[in-house]
């Protein structure tokens, strides 16, 4: 839902600040079905989370957006849409024809990074080591391999409406797209510190 946002917002906002609309149907339709899809399915062999028996259940009748969920698939869905638009500008401008690729690239390695960073709701990826749930890994790597191949093989440039990347470019594109990750990771840690240091 947080990826979904972050095309909602994507989408929307580019009209907003007069900018042409950055995905192709052909490109939402990759980035539901690949980067939403695979890495989705694999979150499901996630190792259960230490103490999780010690924490309260849930009233029953609680939204599955409460706890802060519904906030963080807003925020970070924002912070992609914003990512993407700012590379789209900075590439228009700079008259980088590249620019509708680069969005197309940074949405699904964005997404990457955030179904890498959302394995916990507090506890840092680094605490919990990347190789603890291999089939996640393994999904995550195959999708940015899928997305560079739309990039870089050439039979796949005229469907999905890309171009190859320069490295600059794909540099470019890896920073931006680590922007949720990065995002992500320190609100985990806020979590962490506010569980040890409760107001009042």
């Amino acid at each position: 839902m947080t990826g979904n946002s972050g095309e909602i917002w994507t989408l929307v906002l580019a009209p907003i600040f007069g900018l042409p609309i950055p995905l192709l149907p052909i490109q939402i339709l990759w980035i539901n079905l690949v980067s939403d899809g695979l890495p989705g399915i694999a979150l499901a062999a996630e190792p259960t989370e230490k103490g999780v028996m010690r924490r309260p259940p849930r009233p029953a009748d609680e939204s599955i957006f409460a706890g802060g969920l519904g906030r963080h698939i807003v925020w970070v869905g924002l912070l992609m849409g914003v990512v993407c638009i700012a590379t789209q500008t900075i590439a228009i401008r700079s008259g980088d024809s590249h620019w509708q690729t680069m969005v197309f690239a940074i949405l699904s390695f964005s997404q990457m990074g955030h179904v890498l960073a959302i394995r916990s709701e507090s506890t840092s990826i680094f605490r919990q080591g990347l190789f603890s749930n291999l089939p996640l890994l393994g999904a995550v790597l195959l999708t940015f391999v899928l997305q560079l191949a739309t990039i870089y093989v050439p039979a796949l440039n005229p469907i999905f409406n890309t171009a190859p990347l320069s490295l600059n470019e794909l540099l470019a594109v890896l920073a931006a797209s680590s922007v949720v990750f990065i995002a992500v990771e320190l609100e985990k840690m806020v979590k962490r510190v506010r569980s040890r240091h409760p107001a009042g």
